[in-house]
């Protein structure tokens, strides 16, 4: 199996969080790139587990570094991909799922041309809205905010693979499933299907000689 670089965007309050969590729980072969971010802990959030929590400092000092395979600014907090999270998950033979925004989707796209962007949408705008009021952690002007940006990412969607609506969580997790499993069986990806094929065709081949020395 050739690892594949995964990468799910969505709104905030779209559900690609929750989607990655269930992926990663129901399948062995994927495994995720914990992001880091400027911004503080959430209730019940360690470092290392959703993010690492940097200071805006050290995270300025890792970009300069070149540590980031892609880093973004995001409603006033900057967030980005540490390059090593990706090889630890695929030096391990797993799919790696990058949680990403639209501006960093387009970075992992140039630095990896054949990875898979999915672009996870809500079924209507009042219900992104009540996700978001529903975290009950900010205020109506950051929930304004976060409407406004959402405007622009979901003029970004079309740039992606694949569209899921996340209706039913259930139902969209399947979706997502599907997905990995169809571009997993790609040709293109398949690192031994050229030596199968010449196998297949030299079988063939004797099969068609006995054959036609039978006749």
């Amino acid at each position: 199996m050739t690892p594949l670089v995964v990468v799910l965007s969505s709104p905030s309050g779209g559900g690609k969080s929750s989607i990655a969590k269930r992926l990663l729980a129901e399948r062995r072969d994927c495994g995720y790139s914990v992001s880091a971010t400027t911004r503080s802990p959430r209730p019940g959030e360690v470092d290392g587990g959703a993010y690492y929590f940097l200071t805006p400092e050290e995270f300025e000092r890792r970009v300069v570094a070149g540590d980031f395979l892609e880093h973004a600014e995001y409603n006033g907090h900057r967030y980005g991909t540490l390059t090593t999270e990706v090889r630890r998950v695929t030096q391990g033979g797993q799919h790696v799922l990058l949680d990403v925004e639209v501006v960093g989707a387009r970075l992992v796209r140039q630095r990896f041309p054949d990875a898979v962007l999915i672009f996870v949408i809500p079924p209507s705008g009042a219900s992104l809205a009540a996700r978001l009021r529903a975290r009950g952690t900010e205020d109506e002007g950051v929930v304004a905010g976060r409407l406004s940006k959402a405007l622009e990412e979901l003029s970004a969607a079309v740039e992606y693979d694949y569209v899921v609506v996340n209706d039913e969580l259930d139902e969209a997790v399947r979706t997502a499933h599907a997905i990995l499993d169809a571009e997993a069986r790609r040709t293109s990806r398949q690192r031994d299907v050229a030596i199968l094929l010449d196998r297949l065709r030299a079988e063939v081949a004797a099969e068609l000689a006995r054959s036609n020395a039978n006749r």
